[in-house]
């Protein structure tokens, strides 16, 4: 009995070793940005929303100023871009992304809006965070 449970937890152990090594944040945030970029170039806002925290305290910080929560930043988004028009084709150019900490991640970047209405272009800093199992921006300022 006592090898067993010795066995046991070594697999065990061997498990959680293998599942934190395995992880890395950063492919995990590149792969997110790249899912939100194919989504925002469908003109499907509800996809693109899905890399930001479903929470009240989501922060986005834009030309207006700050606001807070997930519904509110979705409906910003729908009604600064109303149609797939308006919203062009999407391209982020990664500039940074380095941990803040193991649960933390900061990412500093360029954003352009091909469109018929008028090129635009910016740039943004993003804080991922994992939450419950999930990498998830909690924070994002574009400009």
């Amino acid at each position: 009995m006592k090898v067993f449970t010795l066995f046991a937890a070594l697999l065990f152990m061997n498990n959680i070793i293998a599942q934190k090594t395995t992880e890395n944040p950063e492919a995990i945030i590149r792969q997110t940005l790249a899912r939100q970029t194919a989504a925002w170039n469908s003109g499907n806002l509800e996809a693109f929303m899905e890399g930001y925290w479903k929470n009240d305290s989501l922060l986005f910080v834009g030309k207006n100023g700050p606001t807070y929560g997930y519904q509110t930043t979705l409906q910003n988004y729908r009604k600064s871009y109303p149609d797939h028009a308006t919203m062009g084709e999407l391209e982020f150019t990664l500039l940074q992304v380095r941990p803040l900490s193991k649960d933390t991640w900061f990412v500093l970047g360029k954003w352009a809006l091909t469109r018929q209405a008028g090129n635009v272009s910016g740039h943004y800093t993003l804080l991922f965070k994992k939450i419950n199992g999930n990498w998830v921006i909690i924070a994002d300022h574009s400009s």
